[in-house]
């Protein structure tokens, strides 16, 4: 008996199901298609006309002011027309959007994005591909592999190489650490069944510790955390006056740590740290790592860039030494969020995220050398950004996205020098990359003796800090610019992150009179006289 010999009972034919014809209306599909061309050409030009005529990075906007619009908002009453909704949207979230592509938005690790990239987002959300198993994305797998081999090859990684894309950089370390842990304990179980004493995982782990600099991201010690080792595993390694890993500590550390029965896992060098875009000195990392027999990982989150640079590759020497590598594209390769990928020299590494189900992965698919991307990754359902970088290298080419990052490097340079050279002010360290760590001070014409300090010619460093803070705070809620801030050494300091290659040093000097006015305003002010912001503790 055929179904087929019953068409009245095929859905499709039978005319609407009831309470269902609404949320058809709105599935995309091949009968919707010009419906959903109209909807994106509706939200894109929205989008467009929003940016063109944006003249300030952020409306200065508090949450009390926009938590009232969002919570207004019935959920449970659909507007039920696209244009309704972008008019709605348009007040709730992009009015007060803060918009990365302003070059006065100088503040975290966020880039402006390339055209080409913003394409393959849209294609990547409308196919809506999982990039998990080969027959969720097929191409898309191979897409993706291929450049993960592109990028291997540009780190020099080598023939054995391989990795996967992640949601950012937080997951690349973790996905990097957990593969360090595990080939780690790998070795100690082997060596210690060899010498007839074997010794079992969860025995080894209390002794496993990571060295990372002090300048290393925060990611390093939540991986540890996540992965069982306790925050406490992971050793701080001091850096010298640019920020940098000293590898005299890290020989110490390392010798230390043999003496005392600890099993180092991993070593992180950075490629690019968050405060100060410091590179750590990675041959000689990697040769201390070499002779001790340690895993090297670099987190070249920030620093990726430099792999596309015309002028600058030479900054990422000894990277290639590595044993994993992360890479942030939606950091430094002007890519929207999310674009990452963690690498590694040895592909067999990562069966360590090997994991077989009946439903998805199963274990003859490996034997039919079936190429599924969740054998290396640990998310499953896995949006295919890497079409994005995909596009931006086929319309752009490698060397136009080495060439912004190398003007966002220069003009990091130069700022540098107008910093310097500006006596209102104090630079932490000379940049490697773009980001300058800065200290509003108020120079010879502000220094004055503060009621109870002895040393005159200096400002109280608890009113610096003071004035620091309000500065910052003043600025964004001016919505004329948006700068970062970080405690170095125990101070409050001011952070400029440059990845908008339109930024111009005229734009970086107005900020810096801005700053500067709001705090000489804090100054003479009452408010001064109150200390309204604890002083920091030094890290």
């Amino acid at each position: 008996m055929s179904f087929l010999a019953h068409p009245a009972e095929d859905p499709s034919s039978s005319g609407p199901i009831p309470g269902a014809a609404d949320g058809r209306a709105h599935l995309f599909n091949d009968r919707t298609a010009e419906r959903y061309r109209r909807s994106l050409a509706d939200g894109v030009g929205l989008v467009a006309s929003t940016v063109a005529r944006t003249t300030r990075p952020f409306t200065g906007v508090t949450p009390a002011e926009l938590a009232p619009e969002i919570s207004g908002v019935d959920l449970d009453r659909p507007l039920g027309d696209p244009a309704a909704a972008l008019d709605e949207l348009e007040r709730v979230y992009l009015k007060d959007a803060v918009y990365f592509h302003h070059p006065r938005y100088l503040a975290h690790l966020n880039c402006p994005v390339v055209i080409p990239a913003l394409l393959g987002e849209a294609v990547l959300s409308a196919v809506n591909s999982s990039l998990d198993t080969w027959d969720q994305s097929a191409g898309g797998t191979l897409i993706e592999r291929r450049l993960i081999d592109w990028t291997a090859a540009r780190l020099g990684l080598g023939d054995a190489a391989d990795g996967v894309f992640t949601s950012g950089g937080t997951q690349s370390n973790l996905h990097a650490m957990l593969l360090a842990r595990d080939e780690a304990c790998k070795l100690v179980e082997k060596e210690t069944a060899a010498a007839g004493a074997p010794v079992t995982k969860p025995r080894i782990l209390p002794r496993l510790r990571i060295l990372a600099s002090q300048a290393s991201h925060f990611s390093i010690a939540k991986a540890a955390a996540v992965l069982g080792l306790g925050y406490e595993a992971v050793i701080a390694v001091p850096c010298d006056q640019d920020r940098r890993m000293r590898t005299v500590a890290l020989a110490r550390e390392l010798d230390r740590c043999r003496r005392e029965g600890l099993v180092v896992m991993a070593v992180v060098a950075t490629a690019g740290t968050t405060d100060f875009g410091s590179i750590d000195p990675l041959p000689e990392i990697a040769d201390l790592c070499e002779r001790a027999g340690v895993w090297l990982h670099v987190d070249a989150a920030y620093g990726c860039g430099l792999l596309v640079s015309p002028r600058r590759r030479h900054l990422l020497d000894g990277i290639e030494r590595a044993d994993s590598v992360t890479v942030d594209y939606h950091k430094s390769f002007f890519q929207p969020v999310s674009s990452s990928a963690v690498l590694v020299r040895d592909r067999t590494t990562l069966g360590h995220a090997t994991y077989h189900a009946d439903y998805l992965n199963p274990a003859r698919s490996a034997e039919r050398l079936i190429p599924n991307q969740v054998d290396k990754s640990l998310q499953t359902t896995r949006r295919f950004d890497a079409l994005k970088l995909w596009l931006t290298l086929r319309v752009m080419g490698a060397d136009a996205i080495g060439e912004l990052f190398d003007e966002v490097v220069d003009r990091a340079a130069e700022a540098w020098r107008l910093l310097d050279a500006d006596p209102r002010y104090e630079v932490v360290t000379r940049p490697q990359l773009s980001t300058l760590v800065f200290r509003y001070t108020g120079g010879p014409s502000a220094a004055r003796p503060a009621p109870g300090q002895p040393a005159p010619g200096r400002l109280d460093p608890g009113l610096l800090d003071r004035a620091n803070l309000h500065a910052r705070e003043a600025l964004a809620a001016s919505g004329e610019a948006v700068v970062a801030g970080t405690v170095v050494d125990g101070a409050h300091h001011l952070k400029f992150t440059l990845l908008n290659p339109e930024t111009s040093l005229h734009d970086i000097a107005h900020v810096l009179d801005l700053l500067a006015g709001h705090a000489e305003r804090y100054l003479s002010s009452s408010e001064a006289a109150v200390p309204e912001f604890p002083r920091a503790r030094a890290s």
